[in-house]
This record gives structure tokens, sequence and C-alpha cells, in this order.
């Protein structure tokens, strides 16, 4: 298993264009939906490095735990696992404060939040490339900068984010997580936000009057989300190869939705659409059987 005992272990790297996977929950075992994440992000990405930060192993251990996914991830010689160190993430930055006392309340959907609030901060102090660990990566993300996905005709998702180091975007995005915080309401500081920061910075009242404007794209929901999150059991249908193609023709990564999916009893057939999703990306036939089994036994 690599090892962490490095100067720089407690502190993502600061080159930009890296592209970043957060884990904010204690959890340090991946499941098989992440390690397929990682995996095609750094099979697409096989020059740069793919950076996994999970908040579960910044308590000082000096090695990895002893799991079977850190073991594959491991042959992958751009994937770097490091600890998420939260105080350090959001120094110098308005979100230093609201971690702070965030942590002396309880609140309903504190880990999304959490989780938002990360993204917006490596997107603004290191720059690269975001995406949740439900993605599928299909195609080298690179060529796209200071972009973010459309999930419907009226908000964008933060699922996938690629932005230059210290972008005034995601200042502003930090800024509205601040002043108009509220930890009731769903979405408010992810997709709410982003589609919030975006109207104002483009001065529209609605993602339908335009989809690029001061350097920043929302590129179209195919690109990202080509299925919404109501059809997410689409994943686990059979389709026929040509209507994969149709479907994934003009998509960069496809979201899973897994935060809908999870603890479900579906079964996955070689022919569902996941499977030749995962098929289509060539991850090892043991992740596939892994996958198959676990759904049944959930």
């Amino acid at each position: 298993l690599p090892c962490l005992d490095c100067p720089t272990a407690c502190k993502p790297p600061s080159s930009p264009g890296d592209v970043f996977f957060v884990e904010t929950s204690e959890r340090t075992s991946l499941s098989y939906l992440f390690m397929c994440s990682v995996e095609s992000a750094a099979q697409t990405h096989s020059g740069t490095r793919v950076v996994v930060l999970m908040k579960g192993l910044a308590n000082g251990n000096a090695s990895l735990p002893n799991h079977w996914g850190f073991s594959l991830l491991s042959c992958f010689p751009n994937v770097e696992i490091r600890p998420l160190d939260l105080p350090e993430l959001f120094s110098e930055t308005p979100l230093a404060e609201w971690y702070l006392q965030a942590q002396q309340r309880w609140e309903p959907y504190f880990l999304p939040i959490l989780s938002d609030a990360c993204r917006i901060a490596i997107m603004w102090k290191f720059g690269g490339i975001y995406l949740d660990t439900d993605f599928i990566v299909l195609k080298n993300l690179k060529n796209l900068t200071n972009a973010l996905g459309t999930q419907s005709k009226y908000v964008l998702n933060g699922a996938f984010l690629s932005f230059k180091p210290k972008h005034k975007f995601m200042e502003l995005c930090m800024k509205d997580f601040v002043e108009n915080y509220n930890s009731w309401i769903w979405g408010h500081q992810g997709p709410q936000l982003l589609t919030r920061v975006f109207n104002k910075w483009c001065s529209i009242r609605s993602l339908q009057s335009s989809t690029s404007c001061k350097g920043v794209s929302a590129l179209p929901r195919e690109a990202f989300y080509p299925i919404r999150w109501q059809d997410w059991k689409k994943y686990f249908e059979v389709v026929s190869s040509s209507e994969l193609h149709h479907l994934f023709n003009n998509t960069y990564a496809v979201h899973v939705w897994n935060n809908l999916s999870q603890g479900t009893r579906l079964e996955i057939t070689s022919q569902a659409l996941l499977t030749q999703l995962y098929v289509r990306i060539e991850v090892l036939p043991f992740h596939i059987a892994t996958y198959v089994r676990m759904k049944k036994d959930s």
C-alpha cells in the first residue's frame, strides 16, 4: 500500500490541473462505485494527478488502511490518496469561520453541505477539476476550463467543476455560501448556490437566457447529466448498444446519482446500462462481479 508519511501529506498538491475527489465522512473503506470513479478518471487522465482526499485519514496515521480498494488504486501511478485536513483547506477563505461554527451545532444535511464547501474551496485554492465519487468518466476533461454542468433547464450542479485557481467566480461562491447560508433546505448550498451565483455573474434571471458569459461556461445537460435524477433507475435497465451510444455520444462523464440508488435492491444484468458503461471504460471484470454481488446482497 502507498504511504502517507511525506511532508505534504496533509495538504493537497498546489499544481493546477489536478483531478480531485473528496470523502468528507470518516469512512476509510472504498465503495465499488467510488473506486470505479477514481479508476475511470485515472485512465482518461493518464498524465494528470488524480487526488483522493479523505477526512478519515486526517488523524495522523502514516499508512493507508488495509483495504483491497486502496491496493487496487495504488496500481495507478497517477492516483494519490491523501488526508483531508479541513481547517487547513478552509484557512484564509470565508469558509474558515463557518466551519468552526458549524461543528458546534446540529445540521440536517451537514455532510452534503461540507462536501459543497470543500469543492469550492479546492477550486479556489488549487484549481483543476473536481468530481463527485459517483461519476464514470468517459473522456478527458482537460479541455474544459472555468466550466460547470447544467442539471436541468433551471439548475446547475457542482458534481463536476473545472476552474483556474483563485477564479473570481469561485470567490463569489464562497462569499454566497456564508452570506446566504441555510442548512435546512436541501441543495441550497450546492446546486442552488451555483445557480444563484451564475445568474448574478451573467446578470440574468434564468439559465435559459445564457450558457456562457465573462469566461464561465454552463455546459449542456448531456455533458455530465444525460440521465436526469428523476430517471436514475434507467441505469439498471437493459439498453441496446445503439441506445447507449445515442445517450452518451455527447457526454464527458456520467453522473450515476448514487445517493438515490444506494441501498436499493435492484438487479443489474450484463446488458444493463450501468454494466455496459463499466465495460466501456474497461474496469476490471472483478469489479463488475463485485458490484453485482453487492447489489444482490444490499
